[in-house]
């Protein structure tokens, strides 16, 4: 894909960067028997531009950002740094009115044809018609794992906190630290799961309208130009591995993430019975000869 090429060759240039420098990151660093852990975020010192370089407008010491995507080109940054594991967090305030062809995203990413990814991608629509929040985890290139999902609020009104809780057991989604996905590591059962490719984290807004609103029927009406959406806070508690250096990584947990207690499980099941748009394990007619090993009943297990 257009993204996916464009995201290798800023990791070729970004590469060739960190083997000149050491990184300078801001927010606290410690070593705790991990590669350097970075806690806390900024934008300015943490991140480097991908593209629409002009139309990134970072603000506030560093601390908030807004994207902007126009007639001619969208905008994004990536992060100077590799994580394998950690906790992310990004307040996001979303693009508003018609925002129909628009694509935010916030995911985390490795490069390659084997590349793994978690994603957050908020698909804009027709004013008065809702978002819809986009999850998916590829693994050993190996995507197609789609829950999505509407919000119980106004995206566009105000700032909320969007997160990734990645480790070695699960990853956790959520919103305003309500959980709304877990994916367990059942590499056991021979379901892929990102464990042993360090990704960098992503920030971009961009014209998806071939596919991103009502399956691309519905395409970005460019007279309402610029579209802007608005980020801040963002924050990482997570474990360094540039250029490959994940050993001292593999038992990271840097969300305490292990798993949800019995509040979250009952806030979880709440947003499942009311929210979901799409969930793979359910699609019979996408896999009509089977579902995916993890979703099948014997396999299926409860959220942990």
């Amino acid at each position: 894909s257009t993204r996916l090429q464009k995201i290798e060759e800023i990791n070729g240039e970004l590469s060739k960067k960190l083997k000149e420098e050491d990184e300078d990151c801001s927010g606290k660093r410690l070593e705790n028997g991990f590669n350097t852990i970075v806690l806390g975020g900024n934008f300015n010192t943490l991140f480097d531009n991908l593209f629409g370089e002009e139309r990134v407008d970072i603000r506030d010491d560093g601390n908030s950002m807004t994207l902007t995507l126009d007639e001619y080109c969208g905008s994004g940054i990536v992060s100077k740094n590799e994580y394998l594991y950690g906790r992310f967090d990004m307040k996001v305030k979303l693009v508003p009115g018609n925002s129909a062809g628009t694509v935010t995203a916030y995911y985390l990413s490795s490069v390659g044809a084997k590349h793994d990814e978690i994603d957050i991608e908020f698909l804009g629509n027709l004013t008065g018609d809702p978002y819809l929040l986009s999850t998916n985890v590829y693994a050993d290139g190996n995507g197609g794992r789609e829950v999505q999902f509407y919000l119980w609020f106004d995206p566009t009104e105000d700032y909320h906190t969007y997160s990734i809780d990645w480790n070695p057991d699960r990853i956790i989604i959520l919103v305003d630290d309500i959980p709304i996905r877990v994916m367990l590591n059942r590499q056991s059962i021979g379901v892929p799961f990102p464990t042993k490719r360090p990704m960098r984290v992503y920030t971009t807004l961009w014209n998806g309208d071939s596919w991103a609103t009502r399956w691309g029927e519905v395409k970005i009406d460019l007279s309402n130009a610029p579209f802007v959406a608005g980020f801040k806070n963002f924050k990482a508690n997570a474990c360094i591995a540039n250029q490959g250096q994940i050993e001292n990584c593999k038992g990271f947990n840097g969300g305490k993430n292990r798993g949800l207690d019995t509040e979250s499980k009952r806030n979880m099941k709440k947003i499942l019975s009311k929210w979901v748009v799409y969930d793979y394990c359910a699609d019979l007619r996408r896999y009509a000869h089977g579902l995916p090993y993890e979703c099948r009943k014997e396999n299926l297990l409860q959220f942990e």
